[in-house]
């Protein structure tokens, strides 16, 4: 009798310790877990047409933005502020462009939308990285454009090759430091079993969903950090843009209002359609119950809009038609 209650006590504690280990277990085997990116469609007719879409606009996004920064890095007439900080976005578009694009064009052609825990880490903090960066470094070119047209005399003292620089330096550390926030936000999280994502890429408003733990607590800090740094790059750019029209309203003459506000046209276009999109999908995708619209609209802002930019550019300033014109006869 003594012998069957000791032979069952011990039974008892082996299936406790396995009870353990099975809870314990998806935590440490997070480092080994893969995520299943679903993508657009699961359509097979729709593959081949998806598949040349992200490269055209791939293709596109880098030549266009090459082209803008080897025509800034070669006319001495661009060599200004307003062309130096063109050309740090372009740099910018090229790599927000590509830390998604090519993963799906990749997802495409092998039929398979599998990507590993620490290639997710990645992608996110390179995708928070530059379009953070992108962020950033419209700010900083809104204040240019204040400047020149609040300040017009002051101008060349004020923005200084040193004070140039010192912005894009700030730019590039304040979107590191946001990137690393996010990863470090996620990388807290637990996640039980091999998750199917509804996106293209790794968001994380869709890895918060697919968490094991609460995450109250992350989504409230997923909120600051955004408005942290989404909120004060608006808000700059908002304060920046209104002594602008408040100048140009001071202006007497007709031609004078036009040439000053046609100065900041381009990049007022890229500001709406950049913070437009992005403000617009992650407002769609709270309120939506359909995960894969979310990813469709995604696509507007995170690869349409930097292919955009070189054109919104190139087609309303002469400087940049003039130098794209002499690169491409020199080249020929």
């Amino acid at each position: 009798m003594l012998h069957t209650d000791v032979l069952v006590s011990f039974y008892q504690l082996s299936c406790n310790f396995q009870r353990c280990l099975c809870y314990v277990e998806p935590q440490n085997l997070t480092g080994a877990l893969e995520f299943l990116l679903l993508g657009f469609s699961d359509d097979p007719e729709l593959q081949p047409l998806t598949f040349s879409l992200f490269l055209s606009l791939f293709l596109v996004t880098v030549l266009g933005n090459t082209l803008i920064i080897l025509a800034v890095s070669s006319d001495s007439q661009l060599h200004t502020p307003m062309y130096f900080f063109l050309s740090s976005l372009s740099m910018a578009d090229i790599g927000f462009t590509s830390t998604t694009v090519p993963k799906v064009i990749l997802d495409v052609q092998t039929h398979s939308g599998v990507i590993s825990y620490a290639s997710c880490l990645t992608q996110l903090s390179f995708f928070n990285f530059f379009g953070c960066l992108d962020s950033a470094l419209l700010t900083v070119m809104a204040y240019d454009r204040f400047v020149a047209i609040c300040c017009p005399l002051h101008y060349p003292v004020i923005m200084n090759s040193r004070l140039c620089s010192r912005l894009v330096l700030v730019s590039f550390l304040i979107s590191l430091l946001d990137s690393q926030l996010h990863c470090l936000m996620i990388s807290q999280l637990s996640f039980c079993t091999n998750m199917e994502v509804p996106h293209f890429f790794c968001d994380p408003p869709q890895l918060l969903k697919l968490a094991c733990n609460d995450t109250s607590t992350n989504q409230i800090l997923f909120y600051f950090i955004g408005a942290i740094f989404g909120g004060i790059p608006v808000s700059g750019i908002f304060f920046s843009y209104y002594k602008i029209v408040s100048s140009i309203l001071r202006i007497s003459s007709s031609s004078g209002k036009y040439k000053a506000f046609s100065t900041c046209g381009s990049h007022l276009s890229v500001v709406c359609l950049f913070y437009g999109t992005g403000l617009g999908v992650y407002l769609s995708s709270a309120v939506s119950h359909f995960p894969r619209k979310g990813a469709g609209a995604s696509v507007v802002y995170a690869v349409v809009t930097p292919m955009l930019n070189p054109f919104i550019y190139s087609l309303r300033n002469r400087d940049i038609k003039r130098a794209l014109q002499r690169l491409l006869n020199r080249r020929a």
